[in-house]
């Protein structure tokens, strides 16, 4: 199962920022980011949304409607185990 330690982070091309995208056998993935406009950046912590299988963003999981923000290494992983069992 992959976790936070799993993710690969690049340069985002956005102020400061980080990115790493990844995907699950399911055909789901995750995209996460933190800059200093994501939703909680500025505090340290990241945005997790969730991906279809082209890598576009979806938003009708039982996960979420929209992007997550405010999230700690921890709570990436959680939702990232969540989202790999679907």
């Amino acid at each position: 199962m992959k976790t936070f330690k799993d993710l690969e982070f690049k340069p985002h091309s956005f102020n400061n920022g980080v990115v790493s995208r990844t995907f699950f056998d399911n055909g789901y993935g995750v995209s996460v980011v933190k800059h200093d406009y994501s939703y909680g950046g500025d505090k340290g912590l990241y945005e997790l949304a969730v991906l279809n299988e082209n890598g576009d963003l979806t938003y009708d999981t039982p996960i979420t409607e929209d992007v997550i923000g405010w999230n700690t290494k921890e709570e990436v992983s959680a939702m990232m185990k969540v989202l790999s069992h679907l």
